[in-house]
């Protein structure tokens, strides 16, 4: 019973047989290959606009490449104190901007919203003594498996645009949110005034497979270049883009994320069941964060379940997450519930 993470599962029929067929003959190198051309015209589709697209292969690299390309070394980006790039990326985002400050903010279900950006530029304004404020950037869903509406990030572009900013997603699990809202591509990013996203296929089905979005060439500026200095720029990318490939086909990407998001509705129903138990935050994902009394903590790990504790115990609870996957076995659901609930 593994729910570690989304990472810790393979990848769809989907994508391997894509990956299979890349394989045969010849083509050319470094992204001029025709997998990568159809790859770049059907996401210029599903996002019903002309979009450049440039793959990678990690979620670290298309974050911090995207906001490198935004982001001067002497900006300041905002974000949630609990995002990606705040806690999880090595520092990543100001090693590649070349030092630009990361403005880690607060707010409820680790989304943040104007007013929580408006309280932090008044620490911006002393002209060239301050970091220039210049990208504001989200997870879609988040940290926590909650997810942003079209209104609340339009609300973000909108103060974004009005202040010489521009905004970016952090989609890693942007089918989850997608399919959650049961919205379009386009209704949850440029229509809502996104600038630039990272779209995220590892965790949904793909084996590594991540891909920067702009919804307007001029924002995209020199990023190739950053690409190939970092060592993003593949000899045979064809290979990533084959997963794109299988993972957008006929909706996949789609049929995955729902059946994850299905389950952690599940386990989040249950789970309120619990005599001492209780949800954390809402499950609009494929993530439930829930307060678990610590002997069905400790029952759970014995009969070999995988999870993480995200806060230390206390007052007889333990915070805990419960990462759904499109591959996480139905009986293995069941079986957490049956000795949950023992």
């Amino acid at each position: 019973m593994n729910f570690s993470s989304d990472n810790a599962y393979g990848a769809t029929p989907e994508v391997l047989a894509a990956l299979t067929a890349a394989s045969e003959g010849a083509v050319p190198s470094y992204g001029d290959d025709p997998v990568t051309a159809r790859v770049r015209t059907r996401l210029c589709e599903i996002f019903e606009r002309d979009v450049v697209v440039h793959p990678v292969i990690t979620g670290t690299a298309a974050n911090s490449l995207a906001l490198a390309t935004l982001c001067p070394p002497h900006g300041a980006i905002f974000c949630h104190q609990e995002s990606h790039i705040a806690v999880d990326e090595c520092a990543a985002p100001e090693f590649f901007t070349h030092g630009a400050k990361l403005v880690h903010l607060e707010g409820d279900g680790a989304k943040i919203d104007p007013a929580a950006v408006a309280g932090a530029l008044p620490n911006f304004q002393r002209g060239v003594h301050s970091a220039k404020p210049s990208v504001i950037s989200i997870t879609q869903a988040t940290e926590l498996g909650t997810v942003y509406t079209p209104a609340e990030i339009r609300a973000l572009a909108d103060f974004a645009h009005a202040n010489a900013m521009t905004l970016h997603v952090d989609g890693a699990r942007f089918a989850n949110a997608l399919v959650s809202l049961d919205r379009t591509p386009a209704e949850l990013t440029w229509k809502a005034g996104v600038d630039a996203m990272s779209f995220g296929a590892t965790k949904n089905g793909a084996l590594c497979a991540e891909a920067v979005i702009f919804f307007e060439p001029k924002r995209a500026a020199d990023f190739e270049y950053r690409r190939k200095k970092a060592g993003h720029l593949l000899s045979k990318m064809r290979f990533i883009s084959a997963q794109f490939e299988g993972y957008l086909t006929d909706g996949a990407w789609l049929k995955t994320a729902r059946r994850a998001n299905a389950l952690a509705q599940r386990l989040g129903d249950a789970i309120v069941s619990i005599p001492g138990a209780s949800l954390a935050h809402p499950v609009q994902a494929n993530a439930v964060f829930a307060y678990l009394p610590d002997a069905v903590v400790a029952r759970l790990r014995d009969a070999g379940a995988r999870f993480y504790d995200w806060q230390p115990p206390s007052g007889g609870r333990t915070l805990v997450r419960l990462v759904l996957s499109f591959a996480t076995p139905e009986e293995d659901v069941a079986r957490f519930i049956t000795i949950a609930r023992a």
